[in-house]
């Protein structure tokens, strides 16, 4: 690998295939020297979860045309993050990008996700990581529509790495190109899912469940994610993994003993 070029480290939720980290491949190539390392079955809602009761493989793959290395994992998206750091990168990226997932991951989705967790495992690695997500669900999702932002963004943190401990949260709503009006900055609205089990038999008379649910925002509030991608921004929100709330530190020390 080219050591004058940025290493980039690619990674994803959808799977190695998935033709939205496809996408995201072909744009870093443009930026840097790219080594993907992605499940090699889709991981979506595994939130931070990692392998520790099985064994872990990554098998070389060469899903189209390019020269860069690819790895298929068999493990999560934050699998694939420390398999790669630990034994695979040739030396530190200089980024590390994942996605560009199939749906949504603004507010509250944040927790659940493959995608970010990958994106904040690479912020716990010391390395400036951006999760990129866009609002269509469908495995043929158009992802022409924000190349050029998607490019935009990673190059500016590339040239201004983020602080440690931080990475971004990068939701981009399914319009076209043209009805994009551009980035806002913004904070996580606070939302949450209605949830519930619907509950059904199988075909062989046993009980099983499947999850569904709506989505409820709860904030009115026009700085937050769900606000810009309403109105048809691109969102961006600066995530840490430090889950301190250090407002109640001080309130909460009557608890001290000792």
């Amino acid at each position: 690998m080219d050591k004058e070029r940025p290493l980039i480290l690619v990674v994803n939720d959808d799977g190695v295939t998935a033709p939205g980290i496809r996408t995201l491949i072909r744009l870093m190539k443009t930026l840097g020297e790219v080594m993907v390392v992605a499940p090699d079955s889709p991981q979506s809602g595994m939130g931070h979860a990692i392998t520790l009761n099985s064994m872990l493989h990554a098998n070389r793959v060469q899903v189209d045309e390019g020269n860069q290395v690819e790895y298929a994992c068999s493990g999560t998206p934050v699998d694939c993050v420390k398999l790669a750091m630990n034994k695979l990168v040739p030396r530190k990226p200089d980024l590390c990008v994942s996605g560009i997932n199939h749906g949504s991951n603004a507010s509250i989705n944040v927790l659940y996700s493959g995608t970010m967790a990958a994106a904040i495992e690479g912020a716990i690695e010391g390395i400036p990581s951006i999760g990129f997500s866009l609002l269509d669900y469908s495995h043929d999702a158009d992802f022409s529509q924000c190349e050029d932002y998607v490019l935009k963004i990673a190059e500016q943190v590339l040239e201004n790495p983020i602080p440690k401990g931080t990475c971004l949260n990068v939701n981009i709503p399914n319009v076209k190109k043209d009805a994009l009006k551009g980035v806002r900055v913004c904070r996580q609205a606070n939302g949450n899912w209605d949830e519930e089990f619907d509950e059904r038999v199988n075909p062989m008379g046993k009980t099983y469940y499947w999850l569904t649910g709506k989505f409820e925002n709860a904030d009115e509030g026009t700085d937050t994610d769900i606000w810009a991608l309403n109105n048809n921004y691109i969102s961006v929100v600066p995530v840490m993994f430090d889950l301190t709330a250090h407002q109640l530190v001080q309130n909460l020390k009557a608890m001290n003993h000792g």
